[in-house]
């Protein structure tokens, strides 16, 4: 199969080269016939790419009436309006088809329509165009969808049901395409949850996602780019684990997912870190395995993209790596698999010498990382895992002594840097308890804290600056602002403190009977409520003036209103957590087994030019 694409992709070239076009006369006539002259074309590219002649003549004759079906394709949609897409079929009917259609259809009524007309089980379908899963409510023209548009379509097997009755498999399609649907709503709820949280949660009881550098070291990020970050790192590992299985059909749909979150983040943001660029070796790796690579266009850009981003986040000359890890040959496993996709998409374009090039760069670098097992076990005998023996043998060209070191050298850093970590963690929750205990909200504390980097003095300061802080909802008292009964015992004690028994009644009733919040508050703004507040206490709800507060940071996900939404949100985020490697260079363990395969199949393909 790669075979004939590179040689129809070489074909295609010299037809380019020589300006023949195969639609036009004289090698197609009036009734769209191949015409004699197709005879010498057999004979002039047979000759010159040294292919059969039979072999020669069939690829032509394959282009030829390709070339003339995309010709009546787009006649036939500018007179009538119907699209000619490209269905690419799952790879046990490994082939192109062509489809017509209107693109006012919705994408349930082209999954039922590519369904029966390719006898494919509907509610096991999932239908990817232009790099999106396709929605089945939307139609086809909302969602970008245009005349000769790549359509690639994934069918979700149950490999292990496939001898019973069809009726039976059916229903175990249906099922298997529910539970594959919840699962994505649930992941997409999970990481929602784990990326609202925030540093302030206890460590201990709360699971929390941090964003770290290449040494383990908590990053600062804006709390709306530090979001849209943790989702597209949570799908994309998500992605990864089902890779790991490879149920590549259902990994692709969350490594889009990913793409399209990274997409949110700030170019500086993904320039620091290298999980960008691994996601786009990812995709065109999951396409290559599903045999659809013809379905991504930007494959070649992609892979592009992450050579440019590996090289700004290692450094030219992987610098940077050695500097911060004192080795680079751990991330060497993702050149390799980078310099095999670019070779595979230079063969396929038929562009053999390049394809020679970059296979033989995979090649090289196949037998440098190749691990010994007597040295993986010889590492397990001194009570490593076979993950970290694998990772510390490519970081030290094999050294089992030097392994050994780097490994426990390694353990002890990390531990350092958690125990670091967590004491940050829970000084964070001692200012917030502090600030709690002076009487403001648990909310108003959190975000003053973030806000000041966490320097307790100036919080206490924010929180009197941003007055509007202390009207957060408290969910536990649903007694309204203008309903509240403020007693004269504490009205009587703030004039006693100077306030105005006008000033005195209004401060309590904003802050609910609160005395310490409520004489602060006067006490800052020289005894008499900012404007803000006024407007609150004279009958606009809390909520409706705490909008400002609530654009500071986004509300914690956290919240339930029942102990079943608990468990259910709960169960959501162990799923994710369950998928999170706990080696922070789990991405970088490849066994690279798949890849000697390929390497091996590809190197049989080409000729090696000779020096």
């Amino acid at each position: 199969m790669a075979q004939k694409k590179y040689l129809i992709a070489k074909l295609t070239s010299c037809l380019r080269e020589d300006k023949i076009q195969l639609w036009k006369p004289p090698y197609t006539n009036e009734q769209k016939e191949a015409g004699e002259e197709m005879k010498e074309l057999v004979e002039k590219y047979s000759s010159k790419l040294n292919i059969s002649k039979n072999d020669t003549e069939n690829m032509l004759e394959e282009i030829r009436c390709k070339a003339i079906e995309r010709g009546t394709g787009n006649e036939n949609f500018k007179v009538t309006g119907i699209a000619r897409l490209d269905i690419y079929l799952p790879r046990r009917k490994s082939r192109k088809i062509p489809l017509e259609t209107s693109l006012f259809i919705t994408g349930k009524e082209l999954r039922s329509q590519i369904a029966q007309e390719y006898a494919l089980q509907e509610n096991a379908v999932k239908i990817i165009i232009n790099k999106k899963q396709l929605d089945l409510g939307k139609t086809l023209e909302d969602q970008g969808v245009t005349h000769n548009a790549k359509v690639m379509v994934l069918q979700l097997e149950q490999s292990d049901e496939e001898t019973k009755r069809k009726v039976q498999e059916e229903e175990l399609q249906c099922k298997k395409e529910k539970e594959i649907n919840d699962k994505m709503q649930r992941t997409k709820k999970g990481l929602e949850i784990l990326a609202e949280r925030e540093e302030y949660l206890d460590p201990d009881s709360v699971p929390y996602l941090d964003i770290a550098n290449q040494t383990g070291r908590s990053i600062q990020i804006p709390p709306q780019a530090k979001k849209a970050l943790v989702l597209a790192m949570g799908y994309h590992e998500k992605g990864r684990a089902l890779m790991k299985k490879k149920e590549y059909e259902i990994a692709l749909p969350y490594l889009l997912d990913a793409d399209k979150h990274f997409c949110e983040c700030s170019t500086e943001l993904l320039n620091t870190v290298d999980n960008y660029a691994v996601l786009q070796l990812d995709i065109v790796w999951c396409y290559f395995r599903l045999e659809q690579l013809d379905c991504l266009d930007d494959a070649e850009k992609k892979l592009s993209t992450a050579q440019r981003c590996f090289q700004r986040c290692y450094g030219e000359n992987h610098e940077r790596l050695i500097d911060i890890k004192g080795s680079y040959g751990r991330e060497k496993v993702l050149f390799l698999r980078l310099y095999l996709l670019q070779g595979i998409g230079h063969y396929h374009s038929g562009r053999e010498k390049e394809a020679a090039e970059y296979i033989q760069k995979a090649s090289s670098l196949y037998g440098e990382l190749s691990i010994d097992p007597d040295k993986v076990d010889r590492l397990s005998l001194l009570g490593f895992s076979e993950q970290e023996a694998r990772l510390a043998l490519r970081a030290c060209h094999g050294n089992v002594e030097h392994a050994a070191n780097l490994i426990t050298n390694r353990r002890e850093e990390k531990a350092q840097i958690r125990r670091e970590e967590r004491a940050k963690r829970r000084r964070r929750l001692e200012d917030i308890n502090t600030l709690k205990s002076m009487g403001y909200p648990e909310r108003a504390a959190q975000i003053a804290l973030q806000k000041t980097r966490g320097n307790l003095d100036q919080a206490f300061k924010f929180i009197l600056d941003n007055p509007e802080l202390l009207l957060e909802d408290d969910d536990d008292d649903s007694v309204a602002m203008d309903q509240f009964q403020v007693s004269q015992e504490s009205i009587e004690q703030l004039t006693y403190m100077g306030f105005s028994r006008e000033s005195a009644e209004q401060a309590l009733k904003v802050f609910k009977g609160n005395i310490h919040v409520a004489s602060q508050t006067l006490a800052h703004y020289g005894g008499v409520l900012p404007p803000s507040l006024l407007l609150s206490s004279e009958g606009s709800s809390p909520s409706e003036e705490s909008t400002s507060s609530k654009d500071l940071l986004t509300e914690s996900a956290g919240s339930s209103s029942s102990p079943t939404d608990e468990d259910m949100e709960t169960d959501a985020v162990n799923e994710i957590l369950e998928d999170i490697p706990e080696h922070e260079e789990d991405y970088l363990d490849l066994t690279l087994e798949e890849e000697e395969q390929i390497i091996h199949e590809y190197l049989s393909y080409i000729q090696v030019p000779q020096q």
